[in-house]
């Protein structure tokens, strides 16, 4: 489904749960889209427990940038997104989430959504070789629990366990969680069924 927003159409491939548990929220990298292995992983994990899942594609990306832009003008984008999902699944716990830069802008605008939780998968700490550049600021005001899932081969570093309630740091990952998604897909499935 099309959504429009301030900064034009994101598109939103909704999987519904039968009897959901919760609305699970995902969107992409900075430069990729929501077929990343790692959140179709994510996807089938999380239906697979009872969620109904969103995949977004934001709408820089649909107009062909790789770079989304001042953050402000993505967040504001994401906001409108996530008010509409809300509003056709009224009475869901809302998670959002995404890997890399989207990890970002769902730790950021999870208050102003009225998120539950944030997944946020290969969140980049800091720019590559930059680790004085931190983005743990980030993490630490998203003000709901965050489940972080890192490679400990990612060039963007791995975040620190006492900024999130939960990090996950697979063993030989690195920043596009390729190597083993059906892992990744668990670890959230797990922690999602844990809490709800």
């Amino acid at each position: 489904m099309e959504i429009m927003t301030p900064r034009g159409a994101a598109l939103a491939e909704v999987d519904e749960a039968e009897r959901p548990r919760l609305l699970l929220v995902l969107t992409h990298g900075s430069a990729g889209g929501v077929d990343a292995p790692d959140l179709l992983a994510v996807r089938e994990a999380a239906l697979g427990m009872g969620a109904t899942v969103a995949r977004v594609t934001q709408p820089f990306r649909r107009a062909g940038a790789r770079a989304p832009g001042s953050p402000a003008r993505q967040d504001e984008a994401w906001i409108a997104v996530l008010k509409e999902l809300g509003a056709r699944h009224p009475g869901l716990p809302i998670v959002q989430g995404g890997r890399s830069n989207g990890a970002r802008v769902a730790c950021r605008t999870a208050g102003a959504v009225g998120a539950d939780a944030v997944v946020a998968l290969a969140f980049p700490l800091h720019p590559p070789g930059r680790p004085d550049k931190s983005r743990a600021d980030e993490l630490r005001a998203a003000g709901v629990d965050v489940l972080v899932v890192n490679g400990d081969r990612d060039p963007f570093g791995v975040p620190d366990a006492a900024d999130a309630a939960r990090l996950v740091v697979l063993r030989g990952e690195g920043h596009d969680l390729k190597k083993d998604p059906a892992k990744v897909g668990e670890v959230v499935a797990d922690w999602l069924a844990g809490r709800y």
